[in-house]
């Protein structure tokens, strides 16, 4: 097994904030806020896997409790850097067993982090544990990719997903599983006729909608709608991600 506490480490989370640009560019987090604003209702919102504080902040400044349970020091240790403890509590741990508390009326997971987790029974207690945290009628919203399987073609394992000056994404899979390999080259401009270059890699277990719908069926949830992203766009068979909003019944658990 993957230790994911060690993929994000303190590199990792020095690394990982890029303002105003890419998942933290106004038009990809304003909305991701609003949309979890509006499910929150104004009640007190848990980001599992909360990392440096993309979206918490962003709660948080438009008035919404924020607490946060997150597996890596390194990333608690960078989000101190921006809020203390007071304004947005975290508890360190797993995010499929720690406890935060009850009573939430909001527990969120975003940016595919379930494929973290690399297990489908680990994956279904990952929604017993949200369902553990809600206030009966609350919300559990994950925000997940699409796999792409499309785009390999017959023999092959893996696509090109980006290309630029000193940086190459590959993504390869293993179908039988359902885990895909991120694989990050970085390399350095041509010296002599040579690259020196370096490789990180970050494994996800992917998992299809319908398969996300019975994993919460078996945590007491109902789907109670899918976008294809914050926006509220229809989701379709063309569609590269989407937005789940299951709901919590309101039967004593």
């Amino acid at each position: 097994m993957v230790d994911q506490a060690h993929l994000w480490d303190a590199r990792t989370a020095a690394e990982y904030d890029t303002p105003g640009e890419g998942m933290f560019a106004p038009d990809v987090l304003g909305p991701t806020v609003e949309r979890l604003t509006e499910l929150a209702a104004g009640g007190h919102a848990l980001e599992l896997a909360i990392g440096t504080g993309r979206v918490a902040i962003g709660l948080r400044e438009v008035g919404i409790d924020v607490t946060g349970i997150e597996l890596s020091e390194a990333m608690i240790a960078r989000l101190r850097e921006k809020v203390d403890a007071s304004e947005i509590p975290v508890v360190r741990g797993d995010m499929t067993t720690a406890s935060a508390g009850e009573g939430y009326s909001l527990v969120y997971l975003v940016f595919n982090t379930i494929g973290n987790v690399l297990t489908q029974e680990q994956q279904v207690e990952c929604f017993r544990n949200a369902a553990r945290h809600l206030a009966p009628g609350g919300c559990f919203v994950i925000e997940l990719g699409v796999p792409d399987l499309r785009s390999l073609t017959p023999g092959t394992g893996g696509t090109l997903e980006h290309s630029e000056p000193g940086y190459l994404l590959v993504d390869t899979y293993d179908t039988l599983a359902q885990i895909l390999i991120s694989h990050h080259v970085h390399f350095d401009p041509p010296v002599d006729g040579s690259r020196e270059a370096g490789i990180g890699r970050t494994p996800q277990r992917y998992i299809w909608p319908a398969e996300l719908d019975l994993m919460a069926q078996l945590a007491g949830f109902t789907l109670e709608s899918r976008w294809a992203d914050w926006d509220r766009s229809e989701f379709t068979a063309a569609s590269r991600s989407h937005v789940s909003v299951f709901r919590l019944s309101t039967l004593d658990r």
